[in-house]
């Protein structure tokens, strides 16, 4: 286990493989331990490193603000940290979201964006994750796992074509969350536009989304092609919400191409 102090607190990562860096970014409620998978398919050509944002994992707990651009910040300062100047950043659901936030904000730091399953648009989050970013409904969910674990446990069926792998997986990390990281986090993407900004991207994105995705519309690809019209898109019938569950192969690959793809800036 890994760790840096940042100028706002412990940021918590993991990192495998030899080579040039990778930042893999995870969504809310999750962890670094998504990523472990595509770690070691991705560890024989590339140094990955899977970070905990503020609030999730085992990064620190000790803030007051769990937004979307916070953890933009966290990138920024993670990289500066291990003297990473600039790399690829691939990002599931909110992460996707925060490396594109973070290549609009920092683009000389970001040299590649590619988003799995990510909203460009917080409106397209569905309702029960929209809900759950209203402070007091958030707060009351939280506090009653006796609930809101057989809830999860329920619909798993319908956000992964594996339940009982991802199962044991969110209620690892869900145990790991605080209280305001669980609303707040979700509050901020629920609110966020990114489409206004897109027109700014000039580096090589690619967007990866399960056809069948209860959580994030996979509409949500329209808008990102919209906005960056050099974007690869990339659709997976049989996914849902975690391709890389579902779909691990094709995933994989999608993701491989990514990184080895000789695209050129489109400006």
């Amino acid at each position: 286990m890994s760790s840096i102090v940042t100028e706002q607190g412990i940021v918590h990562f993991e990192s495998y493989g030899h080579g040039s860096p990778v930042i893999l970014l995870h969504g809310w409620l999750g962890s670094w331990g998504l990523w472990q998978p595509t770690m070691e398919a991705l560890g024989g050509r590339y140094r990955c490193y899977a970070l905990d944002f503020w609030g999730f994992g085992e990064s620190g707990k000790k803030r007051d603000s769990y937004a979307v651009s916070d953890f933009m910040e966290l990138v920024r300062q993670f990289m500066d940290a291990l003297g990473i100047e600039t790399a690829p950043i691939v990002g599931h659901s909110m992460g996707g979201t925060t490396a594109l936030g973070t290549a609009i904000r920092y683009p000389g730091r970001v040299r590649q964006v590619c988003v799995v399953g990510s909203p460009i648009v917080g409106s397209s989050l569905s309702i029960f994750l929209r809900l759950a970013g209203v402070p007091w409904i958030g707060s009351l969910v939280r506090r009653l796992p006796g609930l809101l674990m057989p809830a999860i446990r329920l619909v798993a069926p319908l956000i992964t074509r594996h339940p009982a792998r991802w199962y044991p997986m969110i209620e690892r990390d869900l145990s790991q969350t605080t209280v305001e990281s669980f609303f707040s986090s979700i509050g901020s993407l629920a609110h966020t536009d990114l489409r206004p900004q897109l027109r700014d991207v000039r580096l090589p994105v690619t967007g990866v989304y399960g056809l069948r995705d209860v959580i994030v519309s996979p509409r949500q690809s329209t808008a990102l092609q919209s906005g960056v019209q050099h974007a690869q898109i990339e659709t997976m019938p049989g996914s849902g919400h975690f391709p890389m569950l579902d779909e691990p192969e094709l995933y994989l690959r999608y993701v491989q191409a990514f990184l080895e793809s000789t695209q050129h800036d489109p400006a």
